[in-house]
């Protein structure tokens, strides 16, 4: 057996579920949320079924603690001797990390010294590890980075021109994100299509609340949407992607805006709900079947932003072979997907709308038969990846 306990920390919650490494399948799963309110929410999803408790929830460690009663008390029972592994998902491992790392105490303070670059996420990755590491002490805890698929870039893909001793300073660069999903839908394409990996160049549409494209060849990232942060690419659903930089020097001058309140405005504000006052897809499919002119706009910018990085990736790979989609518009979403494509035909991009229709949950092509490009939804699974490159670290 190859149990691993996968743990996705945020600022206030744990996500969490317990992987068989070997065999794919999540053994039990569940999220601590609302860390450090008044009233905290529990929901563990194990062989017994659902268990939801409303207590508070003061920090991580409670957090924790309360993870394993549920454990102990829900099933599966969950001993260190049955786990080969803890892995965390890790947001920035900046320009240190290229692959996962068996996390020591300089580790730790790595990831920590890193959290200028993710601020909303890296302390709060740190805060699971050390709370995990405490209910845990005598099995690895590995650290799996965002980043680390988007390493193998090249300079021109990386690289912002501005000032480079500025940059150099700073560490700015472009690190992209949702690294773990791109590289298992990378590898999941190769294997659905019985392809190699390395003959392949492949274009992942990761579509979610958070949304990001890569450019892929032979396995290895080219290109990425996400920039130095998670804010830039595609339109999401409350960040804004791609802006004039501009805009902010125009909003700080004219209307008084201070940097929490532009970070609030494009981080939080804006994406499809800024633009559309929705951010769940089935809302805006509904208002534009009533009539709404203004949703209509929201979705056409959404669709007209993946139309624009899929030409610059086709470019930029020279020939592509397959178009994924995933994640949870990308697997559920059929007008999303018929749309996003729409008009590139000329590129031997199609949708075949009866392969297309409905939500996707097993890998599926659905462009017509003998399309120059395959399109495809594969749905993604991180938790699945975290833990095999946990093994994969230990080994």
């Amino acid at each position: 057996m190859n149990h691993v306990l996968v743990i996705n920390s945020g600022s206030s919650s744990i996500k969490y579920q317990l992987v068989d490494a070997t065999s794919g399948d999540a053994l039990a799963s569940g999220i601590v949320e609302r860390i450090g309110l008044e009233v905290g929410k529990v929901k563990h999803e194990g062989p017994n079924g659902a268990t939801v408790l409303e207590q508070p929830v003061p920090d991580h460690e409670t957090g924790m603690r309360l993870v394993l009663d549920l454990f102990e008390q829900q099933g599966p029972q969950l001993r260190e001797e049955d786990l080969t592994a803890v892995g965390h998902r890790v947001v920035q491992g900046g320009d240190v990390f290229d692959g996962p790392a068996v996390i020591d105490d300089a580790v730790l303070a790595q990831i920590d010294e890193l959290s200028p670059l993710a601020p909303l996420h890296n302390p709060a990755n740190v805060a699971g590890i050390k709370a995990a590491k405490h209910a845990f002490p005598n099995i690895p805890h590995v650290a799996v980075f965002d980043t680390a698929f988007h390493r193998t870039m090249p300079p021109a893909a990386y690289t912002y021109a501005i000032d480079e001793e500025v940059a150099k300073q700073y560490k700015i660069r472009r690190y992209g994100a949702h690294g773990t999903s791109h590289l298992f839908v990378s590898r999941a394409t190769a294997e659905f299509l019985g392809r190699p990996l390395e003959d392949l160049n492949t274009i992942v549409l990761h579509l979610g609340n958070g949304a990001s494209a890569s450019a892929v060849r032979g396995g290895e990232c080219i290109d990425t949407s996400m920039g130095l942060t998670p804010l830039e690419g595609l339109v999401m659903g409350t960040r804004s992607g791609d802006i004039d930089p501009a805009v902010l020097f125009h909003l700080a001058r004219v209307g008084g805006y201070t940097i929490d309140q532009l970070d609030e405005l494009l981080n939080r504000k804006s994406g499809m709900l800024g633009l559309s006052g929705y951010t769940d897809m089935r809302d805006v499919h509904d208002a534009v079947e009533k009539g709404d002119e203004r949703v209509k706009t929201a979705l056409d910018v959404y669709y007209h932003r993946i139309k624009g990085y899929v030409g610059k990736y086709y470019a930029e790979l020279g020939r592509v072979d397959v178009i994924t989609f995933t994640a949870g518009i990308g697997e559920n979403d059929d007008i999303v997907r018929l749309n996003a494509l729409k008009g590139l035909e000329r590129l031997g991009i199609q949708v075949d709308p009866e392969r297309n229709a409905g939500r996707i949950k097993e890998p599926k092509v659905i462009s017509p038969d003998g399309a120059e490009v395959t399109v495809l939804v594969i749905p993604t699974n991180e938790e699945l990846e975290i833990a095999r490159q946990s093994v994969a670290a230990i080994a």
